[in-house]
């Protein structure tokens, strides 16, 4: 039985072979995923896993969690909104709480 540690799925399996012909389980992390967008899953230009927080996200709205074109309709939707061109229940669900979000910023 594995350490308590090793059960989580952060950790994956690896086999090796010990010189005498020994099976044996080593456990690695997980490499983390690439940055992507919280509707399309595109993955986010722009950002890098290397260095500290500021490289890491945008100084835009919704930088590091939109990629540029669901920020943009987002954006467009929000001032739709604004001036009742539409209404807040005319929207997705996904988009609902960006809009909101956007409208409290």
């Amino acid at each position: 039985m594995p350490k308590p540690m090793y059960r989580s799925g952060s950790y994956r399996k690896v086999h090796r072979v010990a010189p005498k012909g020994k099976h044996l389980v080593h456990y690695e992390r997980r490499k983390g995923r690439n940055p992507h967008c919280a509707l399309c899953g595109k993955e986010l230009n722009g950002i890098s896993m290397n260095g500290g927080k500021s490289r890491r996200t945008n100084s835009r709205i919704f930088g590091g969690v939109l990629c540029a074109n669901c920020t943009a309709r987002i954006i467009k939707l929000g001032s739709r909104i604004e001036h009742g061109d539409m209404k807040l229940d005319d929207i997705s669900i996904r988009d609902k709480a960006y809009v909101l979000q956007l409208m409290a910023h």
